[in-house]
């Protein structure tokens, strides 16, 4: 988003005279305590502690009732409508409770039969689901992303329950994330869906994600591939009818299925891959008209999908490598785990970038070890969100191996496997 955007956003927000606030109030699974009563509590927890500084958790409580039956109560998102660490005058907010238990059956799968044989067509989950739980805080992005998308969900709803005419102002509930392998699309998808089944959690008795098995779906039979797609968007079709459920549809690697029809028509792709393609369109087209669904989409080569299907995606958003800024906060996370489990013992605060750059990164005790994280951070550059990760457990395994170890002798350690990450790849190279 532009800077001009941006600027109109904000004030946009600051014009507001009640924000929103949003509270995601983890329910016990084996408390049989009533929402409306979890809430009033909650509100009373919020009323003593009416000035936060962005979000924040509580996981110990000194109301009897919270402790017997809820498990977290969290503000959330605050950083996605207000820059920086600004205090937040709760009492002069709209706030919004959201109380959820989390699924913990773990996906189950959809199968078609082909031939006399079934065929794993795709997996789906009952949201919240345990699997996603904190996989929205996990993913860090230096612009409004998230932000972004959980405003393009609430206008689809918002234009649906208006009964907004389609036909005059065209949306249809599709998103397209496309970058490189690694930068969390798939997360996102996932994350988001998780998020939007707590936030609308009173409109929507639950959420089901279902993320189709694109590979599987092209069959070994000619010509099978079109009728299997149809198939399985008529299993979509029958949990869409429930109305009080909200219906996200994961296709990723989403090009393996919308393939470009002008290279099927060169006689460089198979002509089922047409098929499949007007499958799909066709289908997509059909689901547009309920207002409880949401169909998501990920590529890694967004030059080989459909131009009709991307006119299609209502959002096109490039998801790419962290910047600096963003590994930065990345490893900050990664360390607080480790610090929260005792791995990296004593704990230390670190600064955080704005702390750094109002001292003008000037080295003393307190600054040393997250100017020195910053320097692994400009470091490590490049690197994927998903190796970012791994880094923090490589850096254990091969050059700490001990249950505790300093901050500091952490940070070296962390140094030295981003080191060895590149070398890897240098190596993986010249043996190509």
């Amino acid at each position: 988003m532009d800077e001009a955007a941006v600027d109109l956003k904000q004030a946009l927000l600051n014009d507001l005279e009640c924000p929103q606030v949003h509270v995601e109030v983890h329910h016990k699974s084996n408390s049989t305590a009533k929402t409306e009563d979890i809430r009033a509590h909650v509100l009373q927890l919020l009323n003593r502690h009416c000035v936060v500084f962005g979000d924040f958790m509580w996981t110990e409580f000194d109301d009897v009732f919270l402790t017997k039956n809820v498990n977290s109560v969290a503000i959330v998102d605050t950083e996605l409508k207000v820059k920086g660490r600004q205090p937040i005058d709760l009492s002069k907010c709209n706030i919004f409770v959201n109380v959820f238990h989390l699924n913990e059956e773990g996906p189950s799968s959809e199968t078609l039969e082909e031939e006399n044989e079934d065929l794993v067509a795709a997996y789906h989950w009952i949201l919240p689901a345990v699997e996603f739980h904190g996989l929205w805080e996990s993913l860090i992005y230096e612009n409004e992303i998230k932000s972004n998308l959980l405003d393009y969900v609430t206008t689809t709803l918002l234009f649906s329950d208006k009964n907004v005419n389609s036909n005059l102002i065209a949306w249809n509930r599709v998103v397209l994330l496309h970058g490189p392998p690694g930068t969390g699309k798939t997360s996102l998808c996932k994350a988001l869906a998780q998020k939007l089944a707590i936030r609308l959690s009173h409109r929507y008795r639950y959420g089901q994600f279902i993320e189709i098995n694109s590979h599987s779906l092209f069959s070994k039979w000619f010509s099978e591939s079109g009728k299997l797609v149809t198939k399985m968007f008529q299993k979509i079709h029958e949990l869409i009818v429930e109305k009080d459920v909200l219906i996200f549809v994961l296709i990723d690697e989403v090009e393996s299925l919308t393939a470009a029809r002008n290279a099927s028509r060169a006689g460089t792709e198979p002509s089922d891959a047409i098929r499949v393609v007007n499958a799909v369109l066709t289908q997509i087209d059909q689901i547009k008209r309920y207002p409880n669904v949401v169909i998501l989409t990920t590529s890694n080569i967004t030059e080989k999908i459909d131009v009709a299907f991307v006119d299609r995606a209502d959002i096109k958003q490039y998801i790419g490598p962290p910047s600096q800024a963003g590994i930065f906060n990345i490893y900050v996370s990664c360390i607080e785990e480790l610090m929260k489990c005792q791995i990296i013992y004593p704990r230390q605060q670190l600064l955080t970038l704005r702390d750094l750059e109002m001292i003008g990164y000037l080295e003393n005790n307190v600054s040393k070890l997250s100017l020195l994280l910053n320097d692994i951070s400009r470091k490590s550059e490049g690197l994927s969100g998903r190796v970012l990760r791994k880094l923090p457990f490589l850096a254990h395994a091969f050059f700490i191996q001990s249950p505790t170890v300093t901050l500091e002798k952490f940070l070296q350690a962390l140094s030295l496997a981003v080191e060895r990450q590149f070398e890897e790849r240098i190596t993986l190279k010249e043996n190509v």
